[in-house]
Order: C-alpha cells, then sequence, then structure tokens
C-alpha cells in the first residue's frame, strides 16, 4: 500500500445492513438473452481467457494484497474500470485504486484498456483467474505461495460468514437454493488429487458465464463456490 493510501476493507468485509439482491433476482425468472441484447451487452473482460500461471514469488507476492484481490475481482465481475469506478465499487479513494492498479500491471495482471479520455484511463485483466504450486521443494516460492492462500481463505470464509447472517434479505428461492457439505473420507493421496480435478471440473461447468458476460442469463447473480480437500489428525487408534 502507498505511504499516503488509507487501509480500504476489501469488497468482502465491508458489511451494509441488509443484503442487497437485485430485482430481476427477486423476480425469480431465467431468461437466455436474445442475440441482439447479448450483442449489445458483450464485454471484454479480459485479453487471455485461461488463468495465469504463477511461478515467480515476487509475482504472487504483489498480489498478496486485500485490495488488489478486490480488484481483479471488480474487473472480472464488472469488465474494464478506471480508477474511478474502482473507488465507487470498493468504497476507496481513485489515487489509492490508481497506485493499485498501477502495481497490479508491473506485475502483469492488469493492463490498460481501449476506450480511455484523458486522464481516465480504463484497465482490464490480461488473464481471467490464476493458478500456482505451493511447491515444499521451493520455500521461497512456497512462502508465498502459502500466502496468497491464507488471504484468499479469509475472503472466502469472510464472505460465507456474511453470507450466513445476510441470508435472510435475500429472496426465499435463493435461501433454499444454497448448500454446504461436510464430510470425512479416507483417501490416498493420489485419489485426493483427482477428486479436487473432479470437483473443479463440476465448478468450470459455468465458467463461460464469467468470461462472458452477455451468457448470464437474466436473473442470475454472482454466487460464491468454496470447496476444500485436507489430511486432518487420525485419533489416537489411527482412525
Amino acid at each position: 500500500m502507498s505511504p499516503t493510501a488509507k487501509k480500504a476493507p476489501s469488497a468482502a468485509t465491508r458489511k451494509p445492513a441488509r443484503a442487497k439482491v437485485p430485482e430481476r433476482a427477486a423476480k425469480a425468472r431465467t431468461k437466455v438473452p436474445t442475440k441482439a441484447s447479448a450483442k449489445k451487452a458483450t464485454k471484454t473482460i479480459a485479453r487471455k481467457e485461461d488463468p495465469r500461471k504463477l511461478t515467480d514469488p515476487r509475482v504472487i507476492r504483489a498480489l498478496a494484497h486485500p485490495v488488489r484481490i478486490a480488484l481483479l475481482e471488480a474487473l472480472v465481475r464488472e469488465g474494464p474500470l478506471t480508477a474511478t469506478d474502482a473507488a465507487e465499487l470498493l468504497g476507496d479513494s481513485p489515487g489509492n485504486m490508481s497506485w493499485h492498479l498501477q502495481t497490479l500491471a508491473k506485475y502483469g495482471y492488469v493492463e490498460e484498456a481501449e476506450g480511455g479520455v484523458g486522464r481516465r484511463r480504463p484497465w482490464r485483466l490480461v488473464s481471467v483467474g490464476t493458478s500456482y504450486d505451493e511447491d515444499p521443494d521451493d520455500t521461497e516460492l512456497s512462502v508465498a505461495a502459502t500466502g496468497l492462500t491464507k488471504l484468499g481463505n479469509e475472503r472466502a470464509f469472510d464472505r460465507l460468514d456474511r453470507w450466513m447472517n445476510e441470508r435472510g434479505g435475500y429472496p426465499r428461492e435463493w435461501q433454499h437454493a444454497w448448500f454446504s457439505q461436510n464430510n470425512i473420507s479416507y483417501l490416498m493421496p493420489d485419489e485426493l488429487r483427482q477428486l479436487g480435478d473432479d470437483i473443479l471440473e463440476v465448478i468450470l461447468r459455468y465458467r463461460d458465464r464469467t468470461v462472458h458476460p452477455e451468457l448470464r442469463p437474466e436473473g442470475s447473480i454472482p454466487v460464491s463456490i468454496l470447496a476444500y480437500g485436507f489430511p486432518i489428525q487420525p485419533t489416537p487408534s489411527g482412525n
């Protein structure tokens, strides 16, 4: 964060008094946009649709900041944004947003988009999403990746806590649609890895709607999907 920047909360930690649900979602109607409306709504979210593979600890550390993670999410959901646009969305100052956007650009996460006028420069994502390995054989990479993962987990669980507190403000259809699964299984390392791949395949079934806003059905709203699988301590008897 820049020396003059204020400490701004991420989009996930700001808690309004009541959940704001789009009126279209409250109607509980799902309509696929027509070709005409889809053409009108088309936005270029990013230059590349595939996630960026992160292998440089410096690049990973540059992203490990709550405001920068919030900025990348805002660019996924809204498309190209100026620093002023981002400031309005995240409740921050344009100067602070500009500084973080330029830092993200320095490390290859965002780039200037077309359509800028004067000082109003829109920014867009270079790639949609990131992927990285917490390589135990590379200490610096492992520490950087673990730090970014922890920050992502904190954001995800803050968002889950917010849903639990605010779900009463959503239409009943959404209150009944949400799910939570908690299970203990006994697996081998290769089975756990395969399970993760299988779950990811299911989650990515709707990825086109993230990359191409014009494909988002009328009545759809953003949904957070979490999936974790990790070993836990066995009981004294080994179970």
